[in-house]
């Protein structure tokens, strides 16, 4: 028979021993530090004071008091060391660290988690909350297939709620997609995070809107007017302006210029109406100085016809377009009949 417990190594109290209490005592001693194990920290050799009852975990090269004893767990009792080794399934608390840790034959390592758990709340290398109960703090978040592909479903109460993916900057919001407020599906970007511009929406039904894709539909007030010189004239009247267009400086021969609100390449067409008993064109000038489209017309006997062009063209933010026209010509001015529409393609 041992004359120890074969877990604990808890000191048997053998038949006619003498000072029975002695072995009793070291046995609740042994309990007392290893039952609901506390170790303050990991050490090659002892603190110079320690406290009664301490348990340290002797360090891979030990030395001083703690010499031969690497990977046992030194307890302080009585002004003495006593040296314990772990056996697979203890646990402790590291206090060093804040972490709990489970002993597997080798070393101590930290509990896995249960196949099948429900929590409250997650933090991954983060602190939870009521609201955002799964928090992570990575430098990516890896959700990978199981099988043939995978799904991220982020799924709402009602369409009046919002089901969405949210981008920041310093915490700020700068971009949104997703369901938000409806089952139509959208992007949305801000500035600043507090306004925000729906660049794209996707109806129910799969119609695609740009609600904020520069586009422009401009004329002068309609009439018929007579050119025989060469004449460079602007707009009076913005019919369609989104995505930012506006009517900019005044053209020597009336009306103002249109200002491009955003870089990029643009579809330009030119519609010219007019009659004429010669020669005649139409010059849509980028900044006064380029040709981006041309509408060239010849004599038409009195009658009034309608010529289109269309051409792409670069413009910066802030270019600035208007007409010029050459030759002798009646035309017909306004919407629907001389006129520009330009789109941001």
């Amino acid at each position: 028979m041992s004359d120890a417990t074969s877990k604990l190594g808890l000191p048997f109290i053998l038949p006619a021993q003498a000072q029975k209490h002695v072995t009793h005592n070291e046995a609740l001693q042994r309990l007392d530090a290893i039952v609901h194990l506390l170790i303050v920290g990991e050490d090659a050799t002892p603190p110079e004071t320690p406290a009664d009852g301490v348990c340290h975990l002797v360090g891979a090269s030990p030395g001083g008091l703690f010499a031969g004893h690497a990977g046992d767990i030194a307890i302080y009792q009585d002004g003495l060391w006593q040296f314990v080794a772990p056996a697979a399934g203890w646990s402790a608390w590291f206090g060093s660290d804040e972490a709990w840790r489970i002993f597997d034959g080798s070393g101590w390592v930290t509990p896995p988690a249960p196949n099948e758990a429900v929590f409250a709340m997650v933090g991954i290398n983060a602190t939870a909350d009521a609201t955002n109960r799964l928090s992570v703090v990575a430098p990516a978040t890896l959700l990978n297939n199981a099988g043939a592909g995978h799904q991220l479903k982020i799924n709402k109460a009602t369409p009046a709620d919002t089901a969405s993916l949210l981008f920041q900057t310093g915490w700020s919001g700068r971009a949104e997609m997703g369901l938000a407020g409806t089952d139509g599906f959208a992007i949305k970007i801000s500035p600043d995070g507090s306004s925000w511009f729906e660049a794209l929406r996707v109806a129910p039904s799969g119609a695609v809107i740009m609600p904020e894709r520069p586009l422009a539909r401009v004329a002068l007030a309609a009439g018929s007017t007579l050119i025989d010189t060469p004449t460079a004239l602007g707009f009076d009247t913005l019919y369609t302006g989104q995505g930012g267009f506006s009517l900019g400086s005044v053209v020597s021969g009336g009306g103002l210029t249109l200002l491009f609100p955003v870089s990029g390449y643009y579809a330009i067409t030119l519609n010219v109406a007019a009659s004429a008993s010669d020669a005649f064109s139409v010059t849509l000038e980028k900044n006064a100085s380029e040709n981006v489209v041309i509408v060239r017309g010849g004599a038409t006997g009195g009658t009034e016809v309608t010529l289109s062009a269309i051409a792409v063209g670069y413009f910066a933010a802030g270019d600035d377009a208007r007409l010029a026209f050459t030759g002798e010509a009646t035309y017909n001015l306004g919407y629907g009949a001389t006129e520009v529409v330009a789109m941001l393609v």
